[in-house]
């Protein structure tokens, strides 16, 4: 086609190695990444446009083209010009550069070196690579694109990367070639002639997923994940390796990942685009009202000034209601300081400063690690001060994620506690000496000595158990030197129970992509390894297949407990009773748990299943489906060997943090994937939980008819003691019931615990709402058994149906979803990887610092701003009324009452001198220890969003207008009653005279006394003065003199008054 294929949709990728030609048919994006917005050219034109998107910004940019027209100006042009001028080239600065940075960082990427294979090795720029080409990377090189490996120096096809740059995780990861391509070894020459073709998915964003398929010499192989290294990556502990190019530039995980971050906004951000809104209404009524009030002067009295003070054209036809429309558009500009131009930026420059305190807050720096707190965005500050809702993840959160093999379960035994001969629990007891066992981790301890005499004893069950933990994981084994084993486990819970394993004589020693070696009580044994059924977080268990040197294929399996019974034989059912039993006391002492289960595989049968296992790999539709299914087939008829508790203490202050949030009326929902006996420990361990609690429900539900029926009876429950209980506490929650941050302040001592199963059901769109309803009326709120999805879900609910700030913590990838989907993320640097903090808005590594992040640096933020707010508005409001109130005086002439110059005075004087005052006095009584010893005395949670829907808030406005205005008007309206000028008096009483009309004149007759008259009144004829007044004697006319006219006008009665004249 005529459009390049870049254009349209991609579907499929085709891509042949070491064939260029054919590869560009495709159109498909260069190495070459560009992260910059600018250049040199387009700079000026598009950051300008950027930035006249405000509407701020372009309501500015009108004012100045209305400065511009000499009519309807009274202002300089310079007046508008300088401020936007100053806004305008600090905003260009700072984005111009962040981008400089960017294109550096772009450079220093694009210029780096990689070795291509052209028919030889040769350098090439990162830039220059293109899909299809065979690049060479060595140890510590970063990888240049999305590559498919082919081989490298290690056996099988085997390297090592580190992918800290792209999820966080700092452990090493294996990924192997296939074998067909692995035999391609170093050779230049066939890696030269190889031309396989791989057909796979479109360019994604999937860091986890990659589905394709190899098509060379006439044969088809299956490709995932497992056989690719993204950009990002480092290459570690292998010499070198040859990868063919799939994704490239933007095309990459990588950069697919790097979309924009959704922007997050706060209450108080609404809140002032709000205000600007009704400001800029209050601006154009104020210019409407004066425009009204000129056009009515105009009309009454400023006809009379048209003798010395005519008007110019157009408005020289006496059209006054022009003249007030000119008017509006002066006062318009005059007017304009109401709506504040320098708002944005300086907020903006606050919550800088904000965050800067954050980072710099010594008191949220956990020294161990090396760790401070980390604002990762300045737009959140103050909404921290308005957390209503906490979602905490438990594991590496609320514990410390230091996992240490402290109990096990074994065919009915259990092993961990020490008794004496009386039958009573022994607290201090010795450690086990593992002496015996010369690859032992001497930082490994155990106080049950009879779990080591099974051991030795060689009992089935508990080698069996042992040996399962041994061969059922994904660990790497480094042995840098003999016997100094080091394990990369992906997570801490496999670590534990690895290293538990290798101290009780099973040791995993290596594993090749076919094999496991461990050493069994001192003897090598080598297993072969036929698949590994993955973990995820639906499955919940993993699985190993394994052959054992006689020749024996089992599967071994580990998992959450209720996932593994429900695949047990049915002749497990005794031993399945009595360890559920065990679980349930381990999971009291607040351990987590494992079901361990093996099964015997029949050969026949497992060669048929391993053919259909590797079909389906191959397929490109619904793989996953397929391969779910037929791990589910082979996942029944186990055999229970018995179960694991591993510990996780509780991370340090986590009690405090919580009762001091709880006392700051915040809500904390912990929402964990462990089962739940062990959620509800944490939950007693937190004091989340307390025994005076009034009840605790517990929705445990397998239908959803059960679920809600049990949703129904706790909230029915809860309502019906409180209306009992609570009654002083009704009419609170009558006046706030459509306020999120009183509904529920009646109820105090309810708490509610979901299972992960009921759970399911109760976040249907049907029974969703009586969930929200039944947890917002109780005080602690635990989800266990659920799904990263899940957690997404919960936090979803309350965010979108309560008018409430949403908070999310935790630590691992399993938390991200809702870490992204709250108002707010905080992610904690713990034991599993940085994908958390990643994801986050503020980071710190020890929950209890959260503390300090609400209740001090976002309640102080919070209230900063708002009086920040109060003051700017203020300072504009009080500038600008000024000339509202001299146009009542001035004949509504859109004359300015200040000058220009004291314009920028008065401004300096409110900023720095406020700052002084405040700094001297307020900023001294605020203290960081008052708002831990009184976590509730903070009224401010939820003002800022319910502030203008509050009748009361509009009449406190109404009442407080009103007594500001009152005085100026009392006084202006007496002044004339109490102290009246010679002016008033005569108004008043010509005003009296006109109400009584024209008096009848009552004259007496008397008697005539003519020679008293002078002569002169009647001997003189009429004489010449009105001739002489009217001008006409004279050379120069009446017009032509403004003081004769005004003389005639006197004379006349025309005349304005003194006071009528005063503004001119």
């Amino acid at each position: 086609s005529f459009f390049p294929s870049c254009l349209l949709i991609e579907e499929e990728r085709h891509v042949r190695a070491n064939d260029r030609n054919y590869n560009d048919k495709f159109f498909y994006a260069d190495n070459h990444i560009k992260t910059s917005k600018y250049n040199v050219f387009t700079f000026l034109p598009i950051n300008l446009f950027e930035q006249f998107q405000r509407v701020a910004n372009a309501y500015f940019l009108v004012l100045l083209i209305l400065q511009l027209i000499p009519e309807i100006s009274s202002l300089p042009w310079v007046t508008t010009t300088v401020p936007l001028v100053m806004v305008l080239v600090i905003t260009a600065v700072k984005d111009a550069t962040d981008d400089y940075f960017r294109y550096k960082s772009d450079q220093q990427v694009n210029n780096r070196q990689s070795q291509v294979l052209r028919g030889v090795l040769q350098n090439e720029k990162w830039m220059n690579v293109r899909v299809g080409d065979i690049i060479k990377l060595e140890n510590n090189q970063f990888v240049a694109a999305d590559i498919l490996l082919l081989s490298s120096s290690e056996p099988y096809g085997l390297c090592y990367i580190e992918t800290a740059e792209l999820d966080g995780e700092t452990n090493l990861k294996v990924r192997q070639a296939l074998t067909v391509t692995s035999e391609l070894g170093a050779d230049i020459l066939k890696l030269a002639e190889f031309n396989g073709e791989v057909i796979c998915e479109a360019p994604n964003n999937k860091l986890d997923k990659f589905k394709g398929t190899l098509y060379w010499r006439g044969s088809k192989f299956p490709l995932d994940n497992e056989k690719m290294l993204l950009r990002g990556c480092v290459l570690r502990n292998t010499d070198w390796c040859f990868g063919m190019v799939i994704f490239a530039g933007l095309q990459t995980k990588l950069m697919q990942n790097c979309g924009r971050t959704t922007l997050k906004r706060t209450s108080i951000d609404k809140l002032m685009n709000t205000l600007v809104l009704w400001i800029f209404g209050f601006l154009v009524c104020m210019g409407v009202i004066l425009a009204i009030g000129n056009t009515i002067w105009e009309q009454e009295v400023g006809r009379s000034f048209q003798v010395y003070l005519p008007w110019e054209r157009p408005v020289s036809n006496n059209n006054a209601v022009f003249s007030g429309f000119l008017t509006f558009w002066s006062y318009i500009i005059i007017l304009n300081t109401v709506v504040p131009i320098s708002l944005y930026v300086s907020v903006e420059v606050i919550r800088l400063g904000h965050s800067y305190f954050i980072n710099w807050d010594g008191k949220m720096y956990y020294g161990q690690k090396d760790t401070p707190a980390e604002a990762r965005t300045t737009t959140l500050n103050e909404e921290l001060g308005q957390v209503e809702f906490i979602f905490s993840d438990k594991t590496g959160t609320l514990t410390q994620n230091i996992m240490v093999f402290n109990k096990c379960s074994i065919n009915g035994n259990t092993y961990g506690d020490v008794y004496d001969e009386f039958g009573h629990k022994v607290e201090r007891t010795a450690c086990v000496d593992f002496s015996f066992n010369p690859l032992s981790d001497r930082k490994f301890t155990f106080h049950d000595s009879s779990l080591v005499e099974a051991i030795k004893m060689e009992e089935p069950s508990v080698q069996e158990f042992f040996r399962l933990l041994a061969l059922c994981h994904t660990v790497m084994s480094e042995e840098k030197n003999e016997g100094d084993l080091l394990y990369q486990a992906q997570s801490p819970d496999e670590g534990a129970l690895v290293s538990a394993a290798r101290n009780f004589g099973f040791v995993f020693r290596s594993r090749t992509p076919e094999t496991i070696t461990l050493y069994e009580m001192g003897t090598a044994v080598t297993y072969q390894l036929l698949a590994i059924l993955d973990f995820n977080n639906v499955r919940k268990r993993m699985s190993v297949i394994v052959r054992n040197p006689a020749g024996q294929t089992k599967l071994y399996c580990k998992g959450a407990d209720t996932i593994i019974f429900d695949r047990l034989d049915p002749s497990n059912e005794d031993l399945m009773d009595t360890t559920s039993e065990h679980l349930n006391e381990f999971a009291g002492e607040g351990l987590r748990t494992l079901a361990l289960a093996y099964k015997v595989l029949d050969r026949d049968f497992f060669e048929e299943w391993m053919t259909r296992l590797l079909l389906a790999s191959t397929v490109m539709e619904n793989r996953e489906q397929r391969l779910a299914d037929l791990y589910e087939e082979i996942e029944t008829g186990l055999l229970l060997l018995g179960a694991t508790a591993v510990e996780d203490k509780l991370q340090e202050g986590v009690p405090e943090t919580i009762a001091c949030l709880t006392l700051a009326n915040i809500k904390i929902w912990v929402l964990t994937g462990d089962k739940l006996e062990t959620a509800m420990n944490i939950g007693y361990s937190c004091n989340m939980l307390r025994d005076d609690m009034n009840e605790v429900f517990i929705i445990s539900g397998h239908t959803a008819a059960e679920v809600q029926q049990q949703l129904r009876s706790a909230r029915e429950h809860i309502l019906g003691l409180s209306r009992v209980s609570n009654t002083a506490d009704e009419e609170k929650t009558e006046m706030f019931s459509n306020d999120s941050v009183f509904e529920e302040t009646i109820i105090a001592e309810y708490a509610l615990i979901v299972n992960g199963h009921s759970l399911a059901h109760a976040l249907e769109p049907e029974l969703e709402q009586v969930l929200l309803e039944t947890a917002c009326l109780c005080k602690t709120v635990i989800c266990c058994r659920v799904t990263p999805m899940q957690k997404a879900q919960v936090v979803e609910l309350v965010k979108t149906n309560k008018m409430a700030v949403t908070l999310a913590i935790g630590d691992g990838a399993n938390d991200v979803s809702m870490i992204r989907t709250a108002h707010i993320g905080v992610g904690i640097s713990g034991q599993e990887g940085m994908q958390a903090v990643l994801a986050s808005d503020y980071s710190f590594a020890q929950f209890r610092y959260l503390q300090r992040l609400l209740l001090v640096h976002g309640r102080w933020s919070y209230f900063r701003m708002c009086n920040f707010l109060f003051y700017f508005f203020y300072k504009n409001f009080a500038f600008t009324l000024v000339h509202f109130w001299f146009g009542f005086f001035c004949g509504f002439s859109a004359q300015i009452g200040l000058d220009t110059y004291y314009w920028t005075a008065v401004n300096h004087l409110f900023v720095w001198g406020s700052l002084a005052v405040y700094f001297a006095i307020l900023l001294a009584m605020q203290s960081d220890g008052l708002f831990s010893i009184f976590p509730s005395q903070f009224p401010y949670i939820g003002t800022a969003r319910s502030c203008l829907a509050q009748w009361s808030v509009w009449l406190v406005i109404l009442l407080t207008t009103a007594v500001c205005v009152l005085p100026g008007m009392a006084v202006r309206f007496l002044k004339t009653d109490l102290y009246p000028t010679l002016t008033d008096k005569v108004r008043r009483l010509q005003k009296a005279s006109r109400k009584q009309g024209p008096r009848e004149q009552n004259l007496r007759r008397v008697r005539r006394t003519s020679s008293r008259r002078s002569g002169y009144a009647f001997s003189h004829q009429q004489g010449y003065g009105e001739l002489i007044t009217s001008g006409k004697n004279m050379k120069h006319t009446m017009h032509d003199d403004p003081v004769r006219a005004l003389c005639k006008q006197v004379r006349d009665g025309l005349a304005p008054t003194s006071e009528e004249r005063a503004p001119f």
